[in-house]
């Protein structure tokens, strides 16, 4: 069988995949030459920079399946040059928020205002059953002191509409957005939806159309009861940044950090495309939103905001056919809109495969960084199975993946080296004991939304995942 990479399942049936890295290893008949590393292709032309590579740079002839991973990477922009923002924080204050939840919240959203100055504006929504909202207003001196006192004001009251609250944060962004290149809504919630749109469908369909009037936005979810598929959906569908904390006194950090990612936007409406020869397949692209047209593949992104790092993972069937010849994997497009150019930008790349014979240059030429980010995006679809039987109470299940997640790497350490996954080890251990350790309810909880969390960071969501 001609496959650079397979793929296996777990006794149970499930579909569980696994990276086995290179050809069946067998030794070449005399000692292998050194070859120099394979170059990633590198391309930019404007505030973002795509780097792109292969896992299998030298494919055998044949039908193989191989990795496409792209880097993507904002510029650096000195401090001084911090872009005015448009902002509603909008606060989940239902019942389930009483006490220390809705303090910190407070606590957060008056670090907040203390961070904004003059050019920047703000507004305040909080929302049970109903929502109350102080409108949008210039973060002036006079301004902040009006806006610490509303906070104040602040009490815990009511069910969880969440629909209500993102309808009043749009319409304050909204009102002003013309005049500011960055807009955003900062969700935060503890809990699920239980008045108003109660249907994720429906709740996804706000988003849509709140990032369709060039709005961010971004999900923070507090403690173990809400529901992070959602929350991360909103992020996602918002091209903005979602955050778990299981420790409401964080929520100050990541209200900060969404701010400077916010005010050091450099690029927004940004999407990556696929275009594939006759003779490539797509396999998938891991953990992102693809759509597909015909040869054309095309993936949206986040907003990205000073050295913001973000990766995609495609999996492709290639077929080579002329031996010592060159097969066109994919074509790459990155465009979006440059906030420092004020003006649309396209980059550009392609990546091709050589066909040799030999399958210990297959070996030899194979990109280690590659191999190690396709094992990490490999493990991210593992590991949200994993989530999602432990949450259904099959513990021992949501074990195995993870254990076969620990052989995926050790695989993968093989290539590369034993510390290029020495990290990614020790977090598989970490989930394990996570796992074990979970013997309630709210431990489930926690330990569904921290694998979710690690997972998303290991599909290549790197700095848009809290």
């Amino acid at each position: 069988m001609n496959k650079t990479v397979a793929f296996v399942s777990l006794a149970a049936g499930l579909a569980l995949t696994a990276l086995v890295l290179g050809l069946p290893h067998v030794a070449p008949p005399h000692p292998a030459t050194p070859v120099p590393p394979p170059r990633p292709a590198t391309a930019s032309n404007g505030s973002l920079t795509m780097t792109s590579r292969l896992s299998h740079p030298y494919i055998t002839p044949g039908s193989s399946d191989l990795f496409v991973t792209v880097d993507l990477t904002g510029v650096e922009v000195p401090g001084a040059r911090r872009t005015p923002v448009n902002l509603a924080v909008v606060i989940d204050r239902s019942g389930s928020m009483s006490g220390y939840k809705l303090q910190q919240a407070k606590q957060a959203a008056r670090h907040l205002v203390g961070l904004l100055g003059s050019q920047d504006r703000l507004a305040i929504v909080h929302y049970g059953s109903d929502v109350k909202s102080l409108p949008s207003l210039p973060a002036t001196p006079a301004n902040r002191e009006r806006m610490l006192q509303y906070i104040e004001g602040i009490w815990d009251d009511g069910g969880t509409n969440i629909g209500a609250g993102l309808h009043a944060g749009r319409s304050h962004v909204t009102a002003i957005r013309g005049d500011y290149t960055v807009n955003r809504i900062i969700l935060l919630s503890d809990g699920q939806a239980t008045e108003g749109i109660t249907d994720d469908a429906s709740l996804t369909e706000v988003v849509k159309g709140i990032r369709a009037e060039g709005i961010t936005v971004s999900a923070i979810g507090v403690g173990t009861d809400f529901n992070e598929d959602l929350m991360q959906g909103f992020a996602e569908y918002g091209a903005g940044a979602y955050g778990f904390l299981e420790d409401a006194g964080q929520l100050a950090t990541l209200f900060q950090k969404d701010l400077q990612q916010a005010s050091t936007s450099v690029a927004r409406n940004v999407e990556l495309t696929f275009e594939l020869p006759e003779e490539v397949t797509l396999g998938e692209v891991l953990g992102y939103r693809a759509h597909q047209e015909g040869r054309t593949v095309r993936v949206p992104l986040p907003d990205f905001s000073s050295g913001q790092v973000e990766r995609v993972v495609a999996r492709l069937t290639v077929v080579g056919t002329r031996t010592g010849s060159a097969v066109d994997v994919t074509g790459l497009k990155l465009a979006y809109t440059d906030l420092l150019k004020d003006a649309g930008v396209e980059s550009t790349a392609s990546l091709s495969a050589m066909v040799t014979e030999r399958r210990e240059e297959v070996l030899a030429r194979q990109d280690k960084d590659a191999t190690v980010y396709a094992t990490r995006a490999l493990s991210a679809k593992n590991l949200k199975m994993a989530a999602q039987a432990l949450r259904e109470g099959r513990k021992e299940e949501a074990k195995g993946y993870v254990m076969q997640n620990q052989e995926l790497f050790e695989q993968a350490g093989a290539v590369a080296s034993p510390a290029a996954v020495a990290a990614d080890l020790a977090e598989q251990k970490a989930v394990l004991q996570d796992y074990e350790q979970a013997d309630s309810d709210e431990a489930v909880g926690a330990a569904v939304k921290r694998t979710k969390t690690r997972a998303a960071k290991s599909f290549g969501k790197i700095t848009s995942t809290y």
